[in-house]
């Protein structure tokens, strides 16, 4: 098979292309680098079955040739963390919205597998857990920013599904519970690089908000699994498909094992969201999914549990002598 990666370069994007490799396939990868990196795929340009375009998902004449060579797509270039959300609402509402509209009308031409990456940022302010795909959604008001990035993804959601609907192209559409793993920055606000970098550096970790909201989170390993089973289960079109790790954690919880792992002396603050963003700041109370559709569907479930990850994590931040600086509660 031959699958076009969209944000290739980036943290989730080039594990998936590794993978895809390794299981013999052909990978075509494009990314503008605006978040991801040819650090994270330089060791697979020596593959002859890799190739990829620096270039913005935006170039439709590249954009299209990718499609035509390949049988599927797996669209995961968007604009993501927190802080870039809340700092660049435009850039994140044209980047998920335009980005997946262009995809969605170029695979069409020849009915090319879309697998769609969404977000458990759709499911808002629900407390309700674990998150099950046919459950309502509850977004805050448009005049908080932080609601952009979900909006915009729910929006992608339905697109994709008109497309299926409407025009009978294969989609498949994913919400990611926070994914981690190695090459994960902590530049754009996720929670596990930022924490483990800041506890090896001996530096306050920053718990935003009080750190009682929890978060379930998922190796990098596992998701890329997922997604590549998916690619070959035909029952998965037109389907929404929780990707997640039901084990769940308050953020509070997660800096305390951070710091035991890293055996860090580092102290734990917490810092009001409002100073950490901006006024009347809105989180997600809780975020566990409902695993139940994938299991059935590709047997599928988590192999990683969070301390392995974790551990997996510190060993690559102390590899590559990473100091990240971001600090935030996070999205995937």
């Amino acid at each position: 098979m031959k699958v076009l990666v969209t944000g290739g370069a980036g943290f989730i994007g080039s594990f998936l292309s590794e993978c895809l490799l390794n299981g013999g396939h052909h990978v075509e990868a494009i990314d503008d680098l605006s978040t991801g990196s040819m650090a994270n795929v330089n060791h697979l340009t020596v593959n002859p079955n890799y190739n990829i375009s620096v270039d913005t998902i935006f170039n439709e004449a590249t954009l299209s040739d990718h499609i035509d060579r390949c049988d599927a797509v797996v669209h995961l270039a968007a604009a993501v963390g927190v802080r870039l959300i809340v700092e660049s609402p435009v850039r994140t509402i044209e980047t998920n919205v335009h980005g997946t509209e262009a995809v969605l009308r170029h695979a069409q031409k020849g009915q090319k597998l879309v697998i769609i990456a969404s977000t458990s940022e759709v499911y808002g302010k629900r407390t309700n857990v674990p998150f099950k795909e046919d459950s309502d959604l509850l977004l805050g008001p448009p005049s908080r920013h932080r609601w952009a990035y979900a909006t915009s993804k729910a929006l992608d959601e339905f697109l994709g599904l008109a497309y299926w609907k409407e025009r009978q192209l294969p989609v498949i559409v994913v919400r990611l519970f926070n994914t981690i793993g190695p090459r994960q920055t902590g530049r754009y606000g996720m929670v596990v690089p930022t924490f483990v970098s800041q506890a090896l550096a001996g530096d306050p970790i920053t718990v935003f908000g009080n750190g009682s909201q929890t978060r379930s989170f998922t190796d990098v390993s596992d998701v890329v699994r997922a997604l590549t089973g998916l690619l070959h289960e035909p029952q998965a079109v037109g389907e929404v498909i929780n990707i997640g790790n039901p084990e769940e954690i308050s953020i509070l919880a997660l800096a305390e094992l951070v710091k035991t792992i890293t055996q860090s002396t580092s102290s734990i603050i917490t810092v009001p969201y409002d100073q950490a963003y901006e006024t009347g700041f809105e989180d997600m109370p809780r975020r566990v999914p409902d695993i139940a559709k994938i299991r059935t569907l590709i047997g599928w479930q988590p192999t990683v549990m969070l301390k392995g990850s974790l551990e997996r994590v510190v060993q690559s931040v102390k590899d590559n002598n990473d100091s990240g600086t971001a600090v935030s509660v996070p999205s995937e």
